[in-house]
């Protein structure tokens, strides 16, 4: 007798698989738990895949291939947004897979889905050029790139926001960010990492957890050895453990450096700008001048945050599942203080918007914000930070935010 298999399975097992690795991470997650979340055993899994790496190839290209088959029907703009809005709710995991796990997969394979997303990028810049004549097509890049990064922002909700609610304000990000003008933007200083630490006792230390901030986030944790961590500073793979504990505690302790940073310089410039005016009730029909400053200064000190420590926030987001579950609830809690920070503050400014619709927003600003700084080539844009502004303004739905002036000199971190 022929046993057949379900109609489906296959597409059962992938849309399982991408909920466990968005929820979970990519290494968290093992074959046998897809199964038993599909209702087979695993070695009836493995007569459909060969192994985790495929089961994640084809989880992402099944999201892209949603993708790309919603942006070829877009004839214009609106249905362009109505596409990506779409695709965001029902593939929300995708937005994590591609900017998170899919590193982790061989060169080729990642070539290929860079490759798709190009592709797919193209189709978007042809629509909004015939609308946009007086884009370039370098313009029109950075913004629909910019559309497509902040739809993914919704795979980072920690509860999926209702379709009926999450399509049309998606749609309506997605239009406000395609009609950014980016006329006039200015170049601001060439951004540079913290600069690198003078001779002194901690000297070591300070340069091992820069070097692993930018190995892990590039490689992954479980593709960089000791070897790797100590060449990069120049002292043998043994030597790093005169520094460190294990592998796992430099991966901790550079999580946290990076955590400390970015709440000293976008928290540090939330409080500056907000003033103590900030602290009480604004008056009755008054307009929230101190909150718009301060969320004004908040996205500046966070897009020039991102300009100079691009691995860091990456790190951040590739490599919170790889750490013991102490130090993954103290890494969790930081970013749902730092979201509930900004989501309290927009709310203020945009007093119409409810918890949802601000997460929304505010996830949509750093995904696109994260990806703007490391998407070559438009990472090498002299206006990149002009350009970020103006986009974030327009994804937080504030476009008329006052500019502050350009900060001297970065602040020195902790």
């Amino acid at each position: 007798m022929v046993v057949r298999r379900p109609p489906g399975r296959r597409a059962q097992i992938l849309a399982v698989a991408a909920d466990r690795f968005h929820r979970s991470g990519y290494h968290q997650v093992s074959m046998t738990e897809v199964a038993a979340g599909v209702g087979i055993t695993a070695p009836a899994l493995y007569r459909h895949f060969r192994g985790k790496p495929e089961l994640l190839d084809r989880a992402v290209r099944s999201g892209l291939e949603a993708l790309s088959d919603a942006l070829r029907s877009a004839a214009d703009t609106a249905e362009l947004g109505s596409a990506l809005a779409a695709v965001a709710v029902a593939h929300r995991p995708l937005g994590t897979l591609v900017q998170r796990d899919a590193r982790l997969l061989p060169p080729d394979r990642r070539a290929a889905l860079r490759r798709e997303l190009r592709a797919d990028v193209a189709l978007m810049v042809t629509v909004l050029r015939a609308e946009r004549p007086e884009l370039t097509v370098a313009d029109a890049e950075l913004l629909c790139w910019s559309a497509l990064s902040g739809c993914a922002g919704l795979s980072y909700q920690s509860a999926a926001p209702q379709p009926r609610r999450a399509e049309p304000l998606l749609r309506e990000l997605v239009a406000a960010v395609l009609a950014v003008s980016l006329d006039g933007t200015t170049a601001g200083p060439t951004p540079t990492a913290a600069p690198a630490p003078q001779a002194r006792p901690q000297a070591r230390r300070e340069e091992l957890l820069a070097a692993a901030v930018r190995l892990f986030h590039r490689r992954g944790f479980d593709n960089v050895s000791t070897d790797q961590l100590g060449a990069a500073v120049g002292i043998s793979g043994p030597s790093v453990y005169r520094h460190f504990d294990s592998k796992a505690h430099l991966l901790a302790a550079s999580l946290v450096r990076s955590r400390e940073r970015l709440w000293h310089e976008v928290d540090g410039a939330i409080a500056a700008a907000a003033g103590p005016a900030a602290a009480g009730p604004a008056s009755a029909g008054s307009a929230p001048a101190g909150e718009a400053a301060a969320l004004a200064a908040g996205l500046r000190a966070y897009v020039d945050f991102a300009l100079r420590n691009g691995d860091y926030l990456g790190a951040m987001l590739s490599e919170t599942d790889r750490l013991a579950p102490p130090d993954r609830r103290v890494a969790v809690d930081f970013r749902r203080d730092f979201l509930r920070t900004w989501v309290g503050l927009l709310r203020q400014v945009r007093p119409e918007d409810d918890a949802v619709a601000a997460r929304i927003r505010v996830h949509a600003l750093f995904s696109l914000v994260n990806d703007g700084v490391r998407n070559a080539p438009h990472s090498a844009r002299p206006d990149l930070g002009d350009c970020l502004r103006r986009i974030g303004r327009a994804a937080l739905g504030v476009p008329e935010l006052p500019e502050p002036p350009e900060p001297l000199e970065s602040p020195e971190p902790p």
